[in-house]
């Protein structure tokens, strides 16, 4: 219960950064997705069912907040907690590659989806002009922010699983 809160709080603080706080800094060209990190981070560390708990919650903050069809990154973002929820055995705590791959990987199926959905649908068949200027970018500075945030949520899990196991009982 305790893991599910703490996890849930720092959906809310990913998301509260990735919508309110990064598009207020000038030098940034994009912004890293930090709802996906998350979510195929949790996915990848705790199997599918929690990824689509996680992917749930974090495509519904994100259908409230952008106009559009209700659904549309509820869908991604439950598939991507599925998914990544399916390679949890591959699991280990110290291999920091296959998180990097599946930031890329998420990264590149996520800005597809929304290209192929916002875009492609409404005519603008300019794919190499979207590649280049907005899902490059974008997925430079998401596997980088991976790089960080990973080894953050790795710490977190470490300690809530301490803790849960009771050897320790600090949380921070």
């Amino acid at each position: 219960m305790r893991r599910a809160i703490v996890n849930i709080l720092l959906i809310l603080a990913a998301f509260t950064v990735q919508n309110c706080i990064f598009p207020l800094i000038p030098v940034l060209v994009s912004t890293p997705n930090l709802l996906l990190i998350l979510t195929f981070s949790f996915a990848f560390m705790d199997g599918r069912r929690m990824g689509m708990v996680y992917g749930l919650l974090a495509g519904i903050l994100l259908d409230l907040f952008y106009s559009g069809p209700f659904g549309f990154y509820t869908l991604l973002y439950v598939y991507v907690g599925y998914c990544n929820g399916s390679l949890t055995r591959y699991f280990y705590e110290d291999y920091v590659t296959i998180p990097l791959v599946l930031a890329l990987v998420n990264e590149l199926a996520y800005n597809l989806y929304v290209y192929v959905f916002r875009f492609l649908i409404r005519g603008r068949l300019d794919f190499l002009y979207y590649f280049r200027e907005l899902m490059v970018p974008e997925t430079i500075f998401t596997v980088v922010t991976t790089l960080f945030m990973y080894r953050l949520l790795l710490y977190i899990n470490r300690k809530l699983r301490d803790f849960e196991s009771g050897r320790d009982t600090t949380l921070v």
